[in-house]
C-alpha cells in the first residue's frame, strides 16, 4: 500500500474580484473546494513546466485527415517509424469515407514529441494536428 503523504496547510491572499473569478472556475469545473482545484492547477503549472524544461514526458497526437491523398498513409506511418523510440500506441479510426482520425501516443523528451506532432501535421492532406501534452506523473506528487 502506498504511503499516504500529509496535507500541509497555508494561508492564500488574493483580491476580492480574483477570488470571486476563482470561485466561478470551481462552480463551472464542479470542484468540491477550492484546495482541490488549486493542487490541480499547480500540478498543472508543474506539467507545463516538465514539457518547457524538455524533460521526459508522454503526450497524444491527434490527426485529422483525407486517407485518400496520394501516400498520406504511408508517410505517416514511416514517421511513425523513424520515432519508433517514442510512440508507443496509435488508433486508427474511419471518420467516413474520406477522412481517418489517429491518435498517436508518445513518450520522450518534450522536443521529440513536439517535433514528430509537427512533422506528422505539416503532411500533405493532413487538416488537423495536435499534441496534448502530458506528464509521466513519476515526479509529481
Amino acid at each position: 500500500m502506498a504511503k499516504k503523504e500529509s496535507l500541509k496547510r497555508f494561508g492564500v491572499s488574493m483580491e476580492d474580484e480574483l477570488l470571486r473569478k476563482f470561485d466561478q472556475y470551481l462552480e463551472q469545473h464542479k470542484y468540491r473546494n477550492r484546495s482541490e482545484a488549486l493542487r490541480d492547477l499547480v500540478r498543472k503549472s508543474l506539467v507545463v513546466e516538465e514539457w518547457d524544461h524538455n524533460r521526459e514526458t508522454v503526450g497524444a497526437i491527434t490527426l485529422i485527415y483525407d486517407h485518400h491523398t496520394p501516400g498520406l498513409s504511408q508517410k505517416l506511418n514511416s514517421l511513425q517509424h523513424d520515432f519508433s523510440g517514442q510512440v508507443i500506441a496509435s488508433t486508427h479510426v474511419h471518420l467516413d469515407h474520406h477522412h481517418c482520425l489517429e491518435v498517436i501516443v508518445a513518450r520522450g523528451k518534450a522536443r521529440k514529441l513536439k517535433e514528430l506532432a509537427d512533422r506528422l501535421t505539416a503532411q500533405r492532406g493532413v487538416k488537423y494536428g495536435s499534441l496534448t501534452g502530458a506528464t509521466t506523473a513519476k515526479d509529481l506528487p
